[in-house]
């Protein structure tokens, strides 16, 4: 088959089905139920939890399905309409539970263990007790009631209205390809930046001139959107430190359940190993007979070598490869990708008006994970499907968890999507026959160990510089330009001359109006599943039930539990990270051989 699209019955039949307006209102009903209550006694805080997690559960359902339909077609207007009651909807819910949440975050302890004690109708609640610590730990920077209430109404219309702006904008852009031979070529955004990732040298670098070209033109309002992103969140935490200073970077460090310790190892590590990410980018050169590596040439696949062709996949080969790999690992992880394949859960037919990048979403009532991406055939292509399945994979197998431990910080949320790439690259090697098959997985290798260890850090020390300056005023476009500029350089050396000034303004993540610092856990994810995939070759044939045993604590415990508890390390200490890092690098010294 063609790369498929989604079937998304199984949540609803079409923007227009009834069962959409019915769920709605049980929603507001529960929002009604929830704005009458006469007293905070503790059953009625218990029966006020059990609803709210209900309505979020329908809320959640439906928000994703409208997300998935504009994420198809982000000209759909009935998608973006329902996305958006969505997103004001659960704001009012938000507002109608804050009085209960204030109540439950000010409990006593003997209080708190009543309370997780439940009653006759709800039953024992002690499903949310991680939860609901991970909220009473940020007593301190509790707002009154009011103000609450009045935070999360205004998000509706305003930092989130900022993030739908990105999306819409970059999902309707075209953009025009100058190729060699003086023609022209006009496309699709999201199918240029698909380009950027396949073989087609001819159109490879016009589209990343084209697509550089056509985040200049919106400078201005991608500017306005990051500025005023950054500055929403900063008057926010200057409110919320009214007893203790809240750092930007705090409410990142809480949501990726790490501490502040935690982070800077990493980042360290990072930047003292960068010339591994650099060596990376260097070889990769080499196989492009370039000095140095071109921007364009970063996500690319493999260049042919001597007369040889770039493998190209279909989605019918690609799915196969990675069942077959998934199922080297136990014979369940195979038969949830036919599961996957067979219920068309799946999104991958390139349309122009698709939003950019890949992601995994799911159905919050049935549990139902959803992948979603652009098939241009590369390699690079077939490792985003493996990741995404990866991601997928890891909510399948929390389906039976109570609902309020299946939440996962996006840290812990990458160890599933790397641990697949590492299986499916892992597979392949296994069955190359000639130097040019290594070369093509060790490619892989070689670009992950470029993108995590060089790009990623090139995010965060952008935004980070970015939130530091941004309390003194906003930035212009070309404020923004040179300092990523100048971030890009520091990070990548020697090993391209060439850097990605506007990157700040095509990378969709710094313009996400639910999260700040969306970087930094790819390459937490990256080095942790190193060093959780490490286990497979040490524990045999138990490392697929101690695998999924992890999976199944990653929401509800810290990343520094998580790690104590299943490979009995300490992740605050540099050691940890870079035993990853030393193994990267042994992966890259077999590609600089067969490079030579």
């Amino acid at each position: 088959m063609s790369a498929p699209s989604w079937d998304l019955s199984i949540a609803y039949l079409n923007l227009s089905d009834p069962k959409i307006d019915q769920d709605i209102e049980s929603i507001e009903a529960a929002i009604s139920d929830l704005n009458s209550a006469q007293s905070y006694a503790i059953e009625t805080l218990q029966n006020a939890l059990c609803l709210l997690q209900k309505s979020s559960v329908t809320l959640a359902t439906i928000s994703s399905y409208a997300g998935c339909r504009s994420a198809v077609d982000a000209q759909d207007p009935e998608a973006k309409n329902l996305a958006v009651r969505m997103d004001a909807l659960g704001a009012k819910l938000a507002q109608s539970f804050s009085p209960y949440q204030d109540k439950i975050i000010n409990l006593d302890a003997p209080q708190f263990v009543s309370l997780l004690s439940g009653n006759q109708q709800t039953g024992e609640l002690h499903s949310f007790q991680f939860q609901l610590e991970q909220q009473r730990s940020l007593k301190s920077q509790r707002l009154s009631v009011k103000e609450e209430q009045l935070l999360s109404a205004m998000n509706v219309d305003g930092r989130n209205a900022w993030g739908r702006l990105y999306n819409n904008l970059t999902g309707t852009l075209e953009v025009t390809l100058n190729l060699a031979d003086g023609t022209q070529e006009t496309i699709g955004l999201a199918s240029a930046a698909s380009l950027l990732y396949g073989a087609d040298q001819q159109r490879r670098e016009p589209a990343w001139k084209a697509i550089k070209a056509v985040m200049k033109t919106h400078q201005q309002s991608i500017a306005a959107i990051l500025n005023a992103l950054a500055g929403s969140r900063l008057s926010e935490y200057e409110k919320r430190s009214h007893t203790q200073k809240v750092d930007f970077l705090d409410p990142s460090l809480h949501n990726s359940r790490i501490e502040k310790q935690t982070l800077e190892a990493l980042m360290q590590v990072a930047y003292d190993n960068r010339h591994v990410g650099q060596k990376a980018g260097l070889l990769m050169a080499k196989m492009f007979k370039t000095p140095t590596l071109d921007p364009w040439d970063e996500l690319a696949a493999m260049p042919a070598v001597e007369g040889e062709v770039a493998s190209q996949y279909s989605f019918d080969e690609a799915i196969i490869i990675i069942r077959d790999a998934f199922a080297g690992i136990d014979e369940e992880m195979g038969e949830f990708v036919d599961m996957m394949v067979a219920n068309k859960l799946i999104d991958a037919a390139p349309q122009n008006n698709k939003r950019l990048g890949a992601f995994c979403s799911k159905f919050a009532d049935t549990r139902t994970p959803l992948v979603f991406m652009t098939w241009g055939g590369s390699m690079s292509d077939l490792i985003t499907l493996a990741h995404e399945l990866g991601h997928a994979f890891h909510n399948w197998v929390m389906k039976e968890l109570p609902v309020a431990q299946s939440s996962y910080p996006m840290t812990l949320a990458e160890t599933a999507s790397i641990f697949a790439e590492n299986v499916v690259r892992d597979a392949l090697m296994e069955k190359a026959k000639s130097d040019h098959d290594k070369r093509l997985m060790l490619w892989e290798e070689a670009q992950s160990a470029l993108a995590l260890i060089i790009n990623i850090p090139v995010r965060f020390e952008f935004e980070k510089a970015f939130y530091k300056q941004r309390s003194e005023g906003e930035f212009t476009p070309e404020q923004l330009s040179e300092l990523m500029d100048k971030t890009w350089t520091d990070w990548y050396g020697d090993c391209s001359k060439q850097s990605n000034e506007m990157f700040w303004a095509s990378k969709l993540h710094f313009s996400i109006s639910s999260v700040s610092f969306y970087n930094y856990p790819y390459l937490f994810g990256y080095l942790f599943s190193i060093g959780v995939y490490a286990q497979r070759e040490k524990k045999g044939a138990s490392f697929y039930k101690d695998y999924k045993a992890l999976l199944l604590d990653t929401g509800r415990m810290s990343a520094e539990q998580l790690v104590e508890k299943h490979l009995g390390m300490d992740i605050r200490q540099p050691e940890f990270w870079q035993q990853s890092l030393d193994s990267v690098n042994e992966q890259l010294e077999q590609f600089a051989l067969l490079v030579e």
